[in-house]
């Protein structure tokens, strides 16, 4: 009944006439620092919805082409482009070539067999007026040594991404990878402590204390109306321009989701269904987990060129493996409609804004509450119940004139039993991992990261984490865990069983404090073909005493995929 339902839903909203649609750019690319340059550099208010990723292909690419026809054209609101900016852009183009314009440049003077890399970014490319293919390789293999590990500590995954399009009517897209990793021994104590990889689903173990497992996204997408785009998927999803996202990130494995995006004058609204899995213990592969689902509305407003805002509302629910149909209604807030069924659910709602200052500074915030009270807020008392967070950051591109060398600089605080829920079904999880901040609650967390590009073929990036954290200690739940009861407070009166409400600040309980320290240089041999040499230096101590201290070097050859690392 369930998926009956469902595909009635879909049916509904597939009208018989469809326009062109596109694929995603790939989270965690070269392509994303582009984008967040020219955003700021050309006050286009086209690029200023980039709270919302992964971004749509032929939206980004039709400004992208604009701004660099407006640049070789000397229009006097071109932006100012750096050599390494116009190289930068010039890929960008070649790489998405189903929506640029074809360039001369673009195509192999010796393709391989007369088949392969005819163009050159893409392996195998099929460009029809009704048909576009393309083919890639996926594939790192990387070698670590941490101190004082003995192990072989190694990251192995190749695979295959396409993507195309049908009569420019229907997208669809396929990433597909089979990994097999040993991690750093922090990585494997968090997997081991949370029956988790980070970023990742089912897992075998590969050699006592390595994971063997298959990373496969997908997804079709189409546009209803000439405003509306679609896309049915197996995918993740981030609201944000941080490092770091309070509302949604994609820090844990990807989901099945429904997503409705309406861009129409200054707004754009998102709508996304998932599914999502509870918090479970070991499993074994021949195991049906349970499902429980989730609903979010996003809407961005841009005010003039430079400055959007947006309005966030969730809900995480379950229902014994089904959707409660009244969350399919695509209007805000969906605190009513959570309200009208007796309120068994976890709903969120959040504040995200932007502004872009003489095309050089970016300066971006995150306001979320999760629950509060207005009279115990003002009192600032520390009642367990004023549950919220808040994220703070700024953007420097070209840095104190200094060309591609781009500095930004976050912080994130997240008060305890943020995400947490009485119903362990209904916390803000997915696959016993965060489904916001990979730290859960009850942090205060410093981020300062120095990207530069000083030549055409090198990434460099420096990034320092600090953070502190009260963690739960004797037992005595402090509010770090998202995956624990709420009600499981500390008692102070054993006769009445009475829990403790006040008193619980940021940082209280088995206070930790880290400061990880990441050094990366890569270097592109060929388009998307990479050779990385990080350094990563992490300290941890408890101030019930111990600590913990990863100190690893690394170097990686990569090609098509994003650099996995683990930034927690």
């Amino acid at each position: 009944m369930q998926i009956k339902n469902f595909t009635c839903f879909l049916l509904f909203l597939l009208p018989l006439g469809l326009c062109a649609q596109s694929t995603f750019l790939l989270p965690g690319t070269k392509d994303y620092t582009l984008i967040d340059r020219l955003e700021i550099k050309s006050a286009n208010p086209n690029l200023n919805y980039s709270t919302v990723k992964p971004y749509n292909r032929r939206l980004v690419v039709k400004e992208v082409e604009k701004l660099d026809s407006m640049y070789l054209l000397n229009h006097h609101n071109a932006p100012k482009l750096t050599r390494i900016d116009r190289y930068n852009i010039e890929r960008f183009l070649m790489n998405n070539s189903e929506w640029s314009r074809p360039r001369e440049n673009f195509i192999s003077k010796k393709p391989i067999f007369n088949t392969f890399y005819k163009n050159k970014g893409n392996m195998v490319e099929v460009n029809k007026d009704n048909f576009f293919l393309a083919v890639n390789p996926l594939l790192t293999y990387e070698q670590s040594y941490e101190r004082g590990n003995a192990q072989n500590i190694y990251y192995n995954s190749r695979g295959l991404s396409l993507r195309g399009m049908i009569d420019r009517r229907v997208g669809f897209h396929l990433y597909a990878t089979e990994n097999q990793e040993r991690s750093p021994v922090y990585v494997q104590q968090y997997i081991e402590s949370n029956t988790a990889v980070p970023g990742a689903g089912f897992y075998k173990p590969f050699k006592k204390t390595g994971v063997d497992y298959f990373d496969v996204r997908g997804g079709v997408s189409w546009n209803v109306a000439k405003f509306i785009d679609m896309q049915f998927g197996y995918d993740k999803n981030f609201i944000g321009v941080g490092q770091r996202s309070l509302l949604l990130s994609d820090f844990a494995n990807n989901a099945t989701f429904l997503k409705i995006n309406t861009r129409i004058w200054k707004f754009n609204y998102q709508n996304l269904y998932m599914e999502l899995v509870p918090q479970f213990g070991s499993q074994s592969g021949g195991d049906l987990l349970s499902r429980k689902y989730f609903r979010m509305n996003h809407l961005s407003i841009n005010l003039g060129k430079t400055v959007n805002v947006g309005i966030f509302d969730a809900v995480v629910f379950g229902r014994k493996d089904h959707f409660d149909f009244q969350y399919l209604l695509p209007v805000m807030f969906l605190r009513t409609a959570e309200q009208q069924v007796g309120s068994p659910d976890n709903a969120l709602i959040g504040l995200d804004a932007k502004v872009n200052i003489f095309r050089t500074f970016q300066l971006y915030s995150q306001l979320m509450f999760d629950e509060f009270k207005l009279s115990e807020l003002r009192d600032n008392n520390g009642w367990w119940a004023n549950k919220y967070g808040y994220q703070l950051g700024a953007k420097y591109i070209d840095a104190f004139g200094l060309p591609n060398v781009d500095i930004q600089i976050e912080t994130n605080r997240v008060r305890p039993f943020t995400y947490s829920h009485f119903d362990s079904v209904a916390n803000y999880t997915h696959y016993n991992q965060p489904l916001a901040h990979p730290l859960g609650a009850n942090f205060q967390e410093f981020i300062a990261i120095i990207r530069a590009q000083p030549f055409k073929k090198v990434y460099v990036q420096a990034r320092v984490l600090y953070f502190s954290q009260g963690l739960d200690s004797a037992g005595v739940n402090y509010g770090s865990n998202p995956f624990r009861d709420y009600r499981d407070r500390e008692i102070i009166n054993p006769l009445t069983r009475e829990r403790r409400d006040y008193g619980y600040t940021v940082g209280a309980g088995n206070k930790a404090t880290g400061l990880n320290l990441n050094f990366l240089v890569s270097y592109e041999l060929k388009e998307n073909l990479f050779f990385d040499v990080n350094a990563q230096i992490r300290n941890m101590k408890f101030e019930s005493g111990g600590r913990n201290n990863t100190n690893v070097l690394s170097a990686a050859v990569r090609w098509n995929m994003p650099r996995r690392s683990f930034d927690f």
